[in-house]
């Protein structure tokens, strides 16, 4: 009875999703982030499910500052369709040519939304891309929000690219 209800329970959420703009939906587990075979290449970095996100975005900055990488605070959701078709693209290398030295510290909206907002990573759509300030909150330079479908990472791809240009 419980696997049947989480099943229907499911559906309902995936037609929800297929028919509404990434906003919200219920907690579950994220895609495996992109290895890191290569240096040359977007690296996905899921973060810690604790801490203070200022700190966290702190760390990551000094190690891709290091690395001589540039950090963007990526927030998603494994229900959002732009998001995993995104991950998917990283994970593929389809993202390296146009992000070759390119960090970015992956946080879950529905895992990681009220500790974000403390640290200023606030929007109404996701996928958002945030650019972080040296003490880890954000900048309040960012983009958001995707579209569905086949053009979704060709959607993101130049806003991001504009992003990483201020």
């Amino acid at each position: 009875m419980i696997r049947t209800t989480r099943f229907v329970l499911a559906l309902a959420t995936l037609a929800l999703a297929t028919f509404c703009a990434c906003k919200s939906a219920p907690d579950e587990p994220r895609p495996a982030p992109a290895s890191a075979a290569h240096v040359a290449h977007v690296q996905l970095q899921d973060a810690p499910a604790s801490g203070d996100v200022d700190a966290l975005v702190r760390d990551a900055l000094a190690k891709s500052s290091a690395e001589k990488r540039r950090l963007v605070v990526y927030v998603g959701a494994t229900w959002c369709e732009p998001c995993r078709r995104f991950h998917e693209a990283a994970g593929k290398g389809e993202l390296d040519a146009a992000f070759p030295d390119l960090d970015m510290l992956v946080f879950d909206l529905d895992r990681d939304g009220e500790r974000l907002a403390s640290a200023g990573y606030v929007s109404k759509y996701i996928p958002l891309f945030a650019l972080p300030k040296t003490d880890g909150t954000s900048s309040g330079k960012q983009v958001e929000g995707g579209i569905k479908g086949e053009g979704a990472v060709a959607y993101i791809t130049p806003k991001l690219q504009s992003l990483l240009e201020q």
